[in-house]
């Protein structure tokens, strides 16, 4: 179980976007949570991704079919949950799936795939029955439809290699690190890609170190 370092993010989730447009109502809960998850302090995590999840809410109400917000409210809900830890956050992301459930919906491929990272991500770090909806073989289906749909991306390729890593796949792990390290940069997410570069090194170093 691996709640603690949920960043959906999802929470990010999270996330694969690289040379399209976003919509303004999802890029303005995008940019809150680069700044949330990268350029807050540890100890304030918690609280700005409370308060974030409370103004992403308020954004889906307004609009309640559009599936760039229901992806970047689930990644915000899931990074919340990483940050909350223990059994408190197990209906955050619950309801981070359920949201990704419903953009799957409407429209599956949004976000560059988007909505498959984050469901991989989930699958393999969420616990498993009675307590929650892990399932390992969901993830690995999930993570391989977001690299299907975005190859090269920076998370689709993180994602899979902390699962091989936690899979004790410690080669898989090292090669999809490596493509991580290599994806070209997302335009207006340099926040972004700099922590995940962070977060890909410190991952590849452990999966290097057991290699045989």
């Amino acid at each position: 179980m691996k709640l603690s370092t949920l960043i959906f993010a999802i929470a990010t989730l999270l996330l694969s976007q690289s040379s399209f447009a976003i919509g303004e109502a999802a890029k303005s809960l995008q940019q809150q949570w680069d700044i949330a998850k990268y350029q807050t302090d540890k100890d304030q995590r918690e609280k700005a991704f409370e308060s974030l999840a409370k103004e992403a809410k308020a954004v889906e109400l307004k609009n309640p079919n559009n599936a760039e917000v229901l992806v970047w409210e689930a990644i915000i809900l899931s990074t919340y949950a990483g940050e909350k830890g223990g059994l408190g956050a197990l209906s955050l992301v619950k309801d981070a799936k359920a949201l990704l459930d419903r953009a799957e919906k409407i429209d599956p491929d949004t976000l560059n795939g988007s909505i498959y990272t984050s469901l991989g991500s989930l699958y393999y770090q969420v616990p498993g029955w009675p307590l929650g909806f892990g399932d390992d073989e969901m993830a690995d289906t999930y993570l391989k439809k977001a690299l299907a749909l975005n190859p090269d991306g920076i998370d689709p390729n993180y994602f899979y290699g902390d699962f091989m890593l936690e899979e004790g796949e410690y080669q898989k792990a090292v090669e999809a690190f490596e493509k991580a390290l290599a994806a070209p940069p997302r335009p207006g997410r340099a926040i972004a890609d700099a922590g995940r570069k962070e977060e890909i090194n410190a991952a590849l170093a452990e999966a290097v170190s057991n290699l045989p």
